[in-house]
């Protein structure tokens, strides 16, 4: 075991164990680290003394010190002048590179077998107009769907619940006694007593909440039942009937008269009337974005050629993208429906064109001057979709209107619209009595209600439009294919609207 004495504590002088006051911390630990390093045994180089000669040559010129200032100034010269030759070679090489020519572009090859010609991709020229497309053969039965295409056949409101309530109908159960089916009977009757709104309340709260329900606009369910209020107040019931279906009752008979307007629409009169004249009889139609336009003007197109009309669809809608390709298809299918060989070589239906960007007022005169010289009955004018606050869109409509005067204005709307219907409408009507040049401005003549088949019993926009504009509902669309087109019946739509 090693001892005290032979260790090297032992050995160290009493001097160097007493700790003096002026000695620095920092020393203490340069010292420590020089021990350390002595008994690894490295030799540590003395910095102080060098660092000490540097400091000195360069804080110290002809014996006169630097400010700080000063040497920071010195350092980033002697920086520039060991870095900046090589600063200058890396730009020197960089301005030495010759510019790169900037050549053309080449033209875009798309995977799955399109072109990128700019004059492949350019409908702007009339290619279409006064040669028949060639027209490929179609899936007719896909195409033109079943049922008589020349007939509009009324609409059917009607249900699957309905169709299974009337199969089955639900027998009234045995164990109710006669007696409580008596008294169920002549529950709520009123005999020989007048109306009052106390009595109606409750009812008319019911039918308003129910209408709401069934799509109908909540400002029109509220005028509607003022007016039944109006209506039956005072009047003086029948023994053997109730509040409720009095209400009712009443309440259906307003409906049906608000979807029988006075002025009928009948195309077909006013077509042979206008052949009469010798002049195309002109139809434009008008909307919001994306209800359906192009696709029920195909169908009208259709109903009109199998009523022995020869048609001009006139592609105004210079502004959505595949607009005029879409009329272009839809010509085409017609086409194979209706050839030329079918009609002594006459061309039944044509599709005017003059491509995207131009101004529609202008492309719808050509069409009707062009309908005119080729000798076709009708004119349907494709127009955009745009939005009823959009004020240059909807002046540009109104322009149209103005210029071609056409026989009749056809709004397009959804059935699937509630409030919204009655917001387009007014500001439809109210943006072309403003925009108009005319001292008797156009406004619409009737209503297409497209998308009929997708809102079952909720048949409430029927209402809201006509109830606003007076004017009737022409054409429903209930489908894809072109016999998708019913005429209005408004015993059906009030009795869906009216079933619970």
């Amino acid at each position: 075991m090693k001892k005290y004495e032979d260790s090297e504590k032992a050995k160290k002088p009493v001097r160097s164990m007493i700790e003096t006051r002026g000695e620095k911390p920092k020393e203490k630990a340069k010292n420590k680290k020089n021990k350390g390093a002595k008994k690894e045994g490295f030799e540590v180089p003395l910095a102080t003394s060098k660092t000490a000669s540097a400091e000195k040559s360069v804080g110290a010129e002809n014996g006169v010190e630097l400010s700080k200032e000063e040497l920071i100034r010195r350092k980033r010269e002697e920086f520039i002048q060991k870095h900046g030759k090589g600063m200058e070679k890396s730009s020197k090489s960089t301005k030495s590179d010759a510019p790169k020519e900037k050549g053309k572009k080449a033209p875009r090859v798309w995977v799955l077998g399109g072109c990128a010609n700019k004059e492949d991709l350019d409908y702007s020229a009339p290619t279409t107009n006064g040669a028949p497309e060639v027209v490929p053969p179609e899936d007719i039965n896909l195409i033109r769907g079943t049922g008589p295409g020349g007939q509009l056949q009324d609409l059917d409101c009607s249900s699957s619940d309905d169709e299974g309530a009337a199969q089955n109908p639900t027998k009234p159960s045995a164990t109710k006694g006669t007696l409580g089916g008596m008294f169920g009977m002549l529950k709520g009757l009123v005999g020989s007593k007048s109306l009052s709104r106390e009595d109606m309340e409750s009812v008319l709260d019911k039918m308003r909440d129910h209408l709401i329900a069934k799509n109908v606009a909540a400002d029109i369910a509220v005028q509607l039942c003022e007016s039944v209020a109006n209506k039956l107040e005072g009047k003086v019931m029948g023994t053997f009937s109730t509040v409720t279906s009095t209400v009712k009752q009443a309440l259906q008979e307003s409906l049906v008269q608000i979807l029988q307007p006075q002025r009928r629409v009948d195309m077909l009169r006013d077509i042979m009337d206008a052949q009469r004249h010798q002049r195309p009889y002109v139809v434009t139609f008008c909307g919001v974005n994306g209800v359906g336009k192009s696709t029920n003007l195909a169908k009208i197109s259709f109903w009109l050629l199998e009523n022995g009309f020869s048609v001009l669809i006139a592609a105004c809608d210079t502004f959505r993208a595949g607009a005029v390709e879409q009329l272009r298809t839809h010509t085409r299918r017609l086409s194979a429906l209706h050839p030329p060989e079918s009609h002594g070589g006459r061309t039944m239906v044509h599709l005017f064109e003059k491509g995207y960007g131009k101004d529609a007022a202008g492309i719808a005169m050509e069409a009707i001057a062009f309908a005119r010289n080729q000798g076709f009955d009708v004119v349907l004018v494709d127009t955009a979709g745009r939005m009823q606050d959009n004020a240059p869109l909807m002046a540009a409509l109104a322009k149209l209107i103005t210029v071609n005067t056409p026989d009749l204005v056809l709004f397009v709307g959804e059935a699937l619209v509630g409030n919204e219907a009655v917001d387009q409408l007014v500001k439809f009507n109210r943006a072309l009595a403003d925009h108009s040049m005319a001292q008797t401005p156009r406004l619409i003549d009737g209503i297409v209600l497209t998308k009929f088949d997708t809102i079952d019993d909720k048949v409430g926009a029927a209402i809201s439009m006509t109830y606003i504009t007076s004017k009737p509902i022409v054409f429903v669309g209930t489908g894809q294919t072109y016999c998708d087109l019913r005429s209005l019946n408004a015993k059906a739509v009030v009795a869906a609207l009216m079933k619970a």
